[in-house]
Parts: C-alpha cells; structure tokens; sequence
C-alpha cells in the first residue's frame, strides 16, 4: 500500500503502543500508531488514550471495528 510517506521523522514508546511519525514531500506530517488491540479497550478508557483519539485521531483501517467502539467512547 502506497501512502506517498516520505521520510521517517521519529520512533517513540507510548506504553502499549508505538509511534511512526512520517512527513510527506508537501510537509504534512503523519502519525502512526502501532500496537495491540489491548490498547483500545474502553472499560475504562486510559486518560492517555482519550486525549490522542479526541485530539484528532482517524480510522484508516479498522476491519473488527475496535477503534470505532473506542472513538464512540471517547
């Protein structure tokens, strides 16, 4: 899959989750946030986790729908 990232801006632990922060050749940067689906559990939802996904996250794929349940439940 082709998602035109340019260039890899940084790596970083979150905990449960790691960050691939990319640029793209116009400048927009890219977050990625790879880790189990453990992260996204929503009884209770971590403070952490609430604060990323209301502060903009979006879905690209999510066959099973668990990050969909998590924004509902943020």
């Amino acid at each position: 899959m082709e998602l035109g990232l340019c260039e890899l801006v940084r790596t970083r632990s979150w905990g449960p989750i790691t960050e691939r922060r990319y640029s793209t050749a116009s400048g927009l940067e890219v977050e990625m946030g790879i880790g189990s689906a453990t992260w996204a559990k929503t009884d209770p939802v971590d403070p952490g986790t609430r604060r990323v996904v209301t502060g903009g996250a979006r879905l690209l794929h999510d066959p099973a729908g668990i990050l969909a349940d998590l924004l509902a439940a943020c």
